[in-house]
């Protein structure tokens, strides 16, 4: 078994008439739609044709699409992947968006492809380092929708108008929710067209969210794919159809998609999510949908404000620096109820349990120092969640 990048390898060299569109080919474009493609494709609207891989590789700006430092080695790997095999060889990559918008607390990025046989495939980004697309994330959990989530739909019913016939919708992470959301509440006349929607591991909606769109006209053509471990994709998806991947890593750690396992050309299927994951995702989603607009106001701001501690607007200084900030971290708990708080520290537990898999791998190879002062990070992280518990 391998990852993505193995596939790649193994498949590269079957043409898409040779090996059907697959939901593992869907899982490497929404992990491409991470790279940084300002200035290098047109963007939404724009009239000028798609550009090539060859386009890409050959750009001057080309070394920007891996400005995302945590993931530039996997990255690189899959891009030279893609340019190198049969299968993808030949993408054209066209409508490019990157908005970031702080005061809307708002990250939104989406592109559209076109492969080889003339399948198009429209691709949502997930959240990426910037620390304003995880509160986004957080605003999720609320009824109305955020914007990225009315953007989603503005784009694909733009990009709708360029493409011919019938097209796929996907994304990773938040990305698949936007495949999702977009999906069942853009015009149906672009609805009919979607032949299949990919969500990879992406938060669900509130019941009056689905209620209020064409969800169930759509239902049967979403293909949802979640780690074992699973938080983020479990996330408010209370009810519907799921497959479980197995991953090569543990815990929050297997949101990455570079860690799922793929067993020949398809994911290695397991029967269910862990057991005490998924007692923990059905209690973390009743206590979320147990509250009110001003409960989880103050539980969605309290909360961004601890990662705001760290006093930095990306996640990749934030995995440097977060063990600067434990202290912040304790004294805007103090703030809150201890319902609130105690579901906050579960939540950190999580998000630390990934920051400390990035961290430590970036920290052995820079010397004894900085492990030393990230394991007094963990000493000092560890005591406060005690003392919280009490």
């Amino acid at each position: 078994m391998g990852t993505i990048l193995d596939y790649l390898k193994e498949y590269g060299d079957y043409t898409l008439a040779e090996k059907p569109f697959s939901d593992v080919d869907s899982l490497v474009l929404s992990q491409f739609a991470y790279l940084k493609f300002d200035g290098m494709v047109p963007a939404l609207g724009e009239n000028k044709p798609m550009v090539t891989m060859y386009d890409l590789v050959n750009h001057e700006s080309y070394d920007h699409l891996y400005a995302d430092e945590r993931y530039r080695e996997d990255n690189t790997a899959l891009f030279l992947g893609i340019y190198r095999s049969k299968r993808f060889g030949g993408l054209k990559i066209g409508s490019y968006v990157n908005r970031i918008e702080l005061d809307r607390e708002t990250q939104f990025s989406a592109v559209t492809y076109r492969l080889s046989n003339g399948i198009y495939y429209v691709a949502f980004r997930g959240t990426d380092e910037n620390i304003v697309g995880w509160k986004e994330d957080l605003n999720l959990a609320f009824s109305e929708p955020v914007p990225g989530q009315l953007m989603s739909v503005e784009y694909l019913e733009k990009a709708a108008e360029s493409i011919p016939g019938d097209f796929y919708v996907g994304g990773h992470s938040k990305g698949g929710n936007l495949a999702v959301y977009s999906s069942m509440n853009c015009d149906s006349k672009v609805r009919q067209r979607i032949s299949r929607i990919y969500d990879h591991d992406g938060p669900g909606f509130r019941p009056e969210v689905k209620r209020k769109s064409a969800y169930a006209e759509i239902e049967s053509r979403i293909h949802k794919t979640i780690p074992r471990s699973s938080l983020v994709g479990m996330l408010l998806y209370t009810d519907g159809a799921y497959q479980v991947v197995e991953s090569k890593t543990i815990g929050v750690a297997q949101h990455n998609p570079y860690t799922w396992l793929i067993d020949g050309d398809s994911f290695h299927i397991v029967e269910e999510i862990r057991a005490g994951r998924k007692f923990m995702d059905e209690a973390l989603n009743e206590w979320i949908l147990s509250l009110n607009q001003e409960q989880m106001h103050t539980f969605v701001d309290t909360f961004y404000q601890i990662v705001l501690a760290s006093e930095t607007d990306n996640l990749i200084d934030f995995t440097a620096n977060w063990f600067q900030s434990v202290h912040k971290i304790g004294a805007a708990l103090k703030e809150v109820d201890s319902e609130t708080a105690k579901m906050i520290i579960q939540i950190m537990k999580m998000l630390f349990e990934t920051v400390s898999a990035n961290a430590k791998e970036r920290f052995r190879s820079k010397g004894e120092m900085q492990k030393e002062r990230f394991d007094e990070g963990i000493r000092q992280l560890e005591l406060l969640f005690k003392k919280q518990d009490k």
